[in-house]
């Protein structure tokens, strides 16, 4: 009866909203969401291999014993030794050192990504699915026009125009990125702006941006967390594939994906193992550990679980 009375005259409250969604708000569903996360064994596999990856990037300067952009003309080439683990590359310089100081590169480049073209996301699905109509028409057929053609072909076009750097990779990548993003908190605030804390809410009157930050975005939140999981490992394996191919980041700026540019001769793939086996396999570990990661927070967001 007092939770009750709370509802009908003092309007509703956060709690009430989030418990009749069924998403977990509440300390106690917060901890089911932690227990179901750590249950999930692969996904902490991940987040080890994530967490060693971000320190030694982080504390690339402590770990890598040389400067990765100087050279060394004895080095060039020369393979694994005691005082340089991973041998030099093509200029002489120390691949170990490079490849601590490219993590930082690629794992940036990820992160600020997935960070602008989710905020895009998140800004013009709000729109479309809280507002519907001629907004929700203009919005999804400017998603289907960007949709509509191939995403690497278009970065690798407008890279081409604007030019390599890793400000321009993580600036083509957000800002082409944002349509799935969009959709998918569509979807939901379609869904989600019927139920009944909505209707009250306007019932009593609050504007509609309390409702699309306060009661709407809070309970979307989960798929987008869990797509943005993903949106981060498909932007390392793209920033791979453009430094790759010379549209990314430029040397002597190390990316793990410019360190696989010596691969492209065979004389490199046969007998000089070490200048692309390492960043291959650095991108290998991030990629998977971060889907790992993603498969976990969808287990443990899982809705139909939190009720």
């Amino acid at each position: 009866m007092s939770s009750a009375s709370e509802v009908t005259q003092g309007g509703i409250a956060p709690v009430s909203a989030t418990r009749l969604t069924g998403i977990a708000a509440a300390p106690r569903q917060r901890t089911g969401v932690w227990q179901r996360f750590r249950k999930h064994r692969i996904a902490m596999v991940g987040m080890v291999i994530l967490a060693i990856l971000a320190i030694l990037a982080i504390g690339a300067p402590v770990f890598a014993h040389t400067d990765p952009y100087r050279t060394n003309l004895g080095l060039i080439r020369k393979p694994p030794t005691a005082a340089h683990w991973l041998g030099g590359d093509s200029s002489g310089r120390d691949v170990f050192a490079r490849l601590l100081y490219a993590g930082r590169v690629s794992l940036s480049v990820g992160l600020v990504a997935v960070g602008i073209y989710t905020f895009i996301g998140l800004l013009l699905g709000s729109l479309a699915g809280y507002y519907g109509g001629w907004v929700d028409s203009v919005i999804m057929r400017f998603a289907d026009i960007v949709l509509s053609f191939p995403s690497l072909i278009i970065i690798i076009t407008v890279v081409s125009i604007l030019g390599p750097s890793i400000y321009n990779v993580m600036l083509v990548i957000g800002l082409l990125g944002w349509p799935s993003m969009a959709r998918i908190l569509r979807g939901l605030f379609l869904t989600l702006r019927e139920r009944d804390f909505i209707l009250a809410s306007r019932t009593v009157g609050a504007p509609n941006s309390r409702i699309i930050f306060k009661h709407l975005l809070p309970n979307a939140l989960a798929p987008i967390i869990v797509a943005a999981t993903f949106g981060i490992a498909q932007a390392i394996l793209l920033e791979a594939g453009l430094s790759f191919l010379g549209l990314g980041v430029q040397p002597p700026t190390a990316s793990w994906g410019n360190m696989l540019t010596g691969a492209q001769s065979l004389t490199v793939l046969e007998s000089m193992p070490w200048l692309w086996i390492p960043p291959g396999i650095m991108i290998a570990l991030a990629v998977l550990s971060i889907n790992f990661i993603g498969d976990g927070l969808r287990d443990a967001l899982d809705p139909y679980l939190l009720r």
